[in-house]
């Protein structure tokens, strides 16, 4: 259970943490709201279900768990929760291209399912796994900074020197070609490199942002491991001490 900006009693046995995705963003313009992550029995379909009682809204996000359900799983899910709660309205959450969506999960999924952290057993495999994905995030924040300070170290440079020569070699077709048409393509020149630089600018920013939400990600199965680890020693715990009380009234 995930939950953002509300409090809610829940069971001993289910895990809860804040709602990663929302608490690091700039602006506070986001409903209260709770998430789950709920599994289909009948097909063994993993998704995520949000709850924003506000405007009584229920979205489903199929971006965190791809790769863990069918279309029928979903389309499924989709008919009940229209049918249990007729009053919500129920949207279902896909992937964005602009954000990187797919990389992000494919990311994500090659290094640990979802599933394994939900109710994987091997704890020690778990933690390995999320240590390469929490290296994964950390290469790839890397790689956003190198692309963005090379932008910044050669747009400026760059630009200047071929608005130069653009301007010497093109000035010279004045005479048979006429201004207007010459300034055009010095224009031209300049401002497709321009674009061009501002084009990398942007995908290094795009990187930072695939790289944040991977570290995001990977914060957040984090805290589930640790909160279902926390719940395996008390349980552990408990079943030591039920074993010694048994054995005190054999005796």
């Amino acid at each position: 259970m995930k939950l953002y900006r509300l409090s809610l009693e829940l069971p001993d046995a289910m895990p809860s943490l804040p709602c990663l995705d929302h608490e690091a963003m700039l602006h506070e313009g986001i409903s209260p709201h709770a998430a789950a992550y709920v599994e289909d029995f009948e097909t063994g379909g993993l998704h995520e279900v949000v709850c924003v009682p506000a405007r009584r809204r229920i979205e489903i996000d199929v971006v965190s768990t791809a790769g863990e359900h069918s279309v029928e799983s979903h389309d499924l899910l989709v008919g009940q929760l229209k049918e249990r709660f007729p009053g919500y309205q129920v949207v279902v959450n896909g992937p964005s291209w602009l954000r990187g969506d797919r990389r992000v999960a494919r990311a994500c999924r090659s290094q640990v399912p979802l599933r394994d952290v939900l109710v994987g057993a091997d704890f020690e495999n778990l933690e390995r796994s999320l240590e390469q994905l929490r290296i994964v995030g950390a290469l790839m924040e890397k790689q956003s900074r190198v692309a963005s300070w090379s932008v910044r170290t050669v747009t400026g440079p760059m630009l200047a020197v071929a608005g130069v020569i653009s301007y010497q070699v093109l000035g010279t077709l004045t005479s048979a070609l006429g201004e207007p048409w010459v300034q055009g393509l010095q224009y031209c020149v300049v401002g497709s490199l321009g674009g061009l630089f501002l084009y990398l600018g942007l995908k290094a920013v795009h990187l930072t942002e695939m790289a944040n939400r991977v570290w995001k990600r990977y914060s957040e199965y984090s805290l589930i491991l640790k909160d279902r680890s926390r719940q395996r020693r008390r349980v552990t715990a408990q079943s030591t001490n039920d074993d010694g009380i048994l054995k005190k009234s054999a005796n």
